[in-house]
């Protein structure tokens, strides 16, 4: 890929953030004086994103108010992450580049990881996917590459046997593809799962049995620190206060 290859962000904020017991949307919880959203933005227009799509579901209203200039995307029902991603395929009609998928409550991934994730997407690689190694594993998905360091699969941590459990390198959930592959990618995604949704990481497997090559990039954890609760938004204020 070349940097002058168009990058094009989907940011996804359908969730009701339940867990976080405010009427305020998560995304538009302050994070060192400014809605969470607000950082991730921020590093979008420092990458000088072509075009960016915000996924929303319910609070909506909320979100086109602090942002009214944001282009946004509804999804309804709520079907999984998969599902929000094909979404924004009408909005992003006619781009042709790569397609960054992030998150509105991780707010603090910068643009030069941004970039890099992008510029990892070329050559016989269609896919990126960006891993971590915190110090505590818990439930995190788990990145199993082969001897060149390409993904091979994602084993979610309930599935994985000892053997990978004892990988240290985790799936953030964030990726980037080439966006002619990645909306018919998503067509073929099944929902026959526990929750019967549209998960964007099944595109992998989907990838691979395509020959498509994988790539993954490493990042920091506190950059893909996510938020679900008032403890882990209080947690992330902190460690951004001691980065500053």
């Amino acid at each position: 890929m070349t940097q002058e290859q168009p990058i094009a962000a989907v940011v996804l904020a359908a969730g009701k953030g339940t867990r976080m017991k405010s009427d305020l949307h998560k995304v538009l919880h302050p994070l060192a004086g400014r809605p969470m959203l607000a950082h991730l933005l921020e590093s979008l227009d420092a990458l000088g994103a072509t075009r960016s799509v915000l996924v929303v579901g319910a609070g909506r209203e909320q979100i086109r108010a602090a942002f009214p200039d944001l282009e946004t995307v509804v999804q309804e029902p709520q079907l999984g992450t998969g599902h929000a991603v094909r979404m924004s395929e009408p909005a992003l009609d006619g781009f042709a580049g790569v397609v960054l998928v992030l998150y509105g409550d991780v707010p603090l991934v910068s643009a030069t990881t941004m970039r890099r994730l992008a510029e990892g997407v070329q050559g016989s690689d269609a896919l990126a996917v960006l891993g971590f190694r915190p110090e505590d594993t818990r439930s995190y998905g788990r990145l199993v590459t082969d001897a060149n360091g390409r993904l091979e699969r994602i084993v979610e941590h309930a599935d994985a046997s000892p053997e990978e459990k004892a990988i240290d390198l985790c799936n953030s959930g964030i990726l980037a593809a080439r966006a002619e592959l990645l909306f018919p990618l998503l067509t073929q995604v099944g929902n026959d799962n526990a929750k019967g949704e549209y998960y964007l990481t099944d595109i992998v497997a989907l990838a691979r049995a395509a020959s498509h090559g994988i790539a993954v990039v490493e990042t920091q954890p506190d950059e893909v620190a996510g938020v679900n609760s008032p403890e882990e938004l209080a947690e992330l204020e902190n460690r951004f206060e001691a980065a500053r």
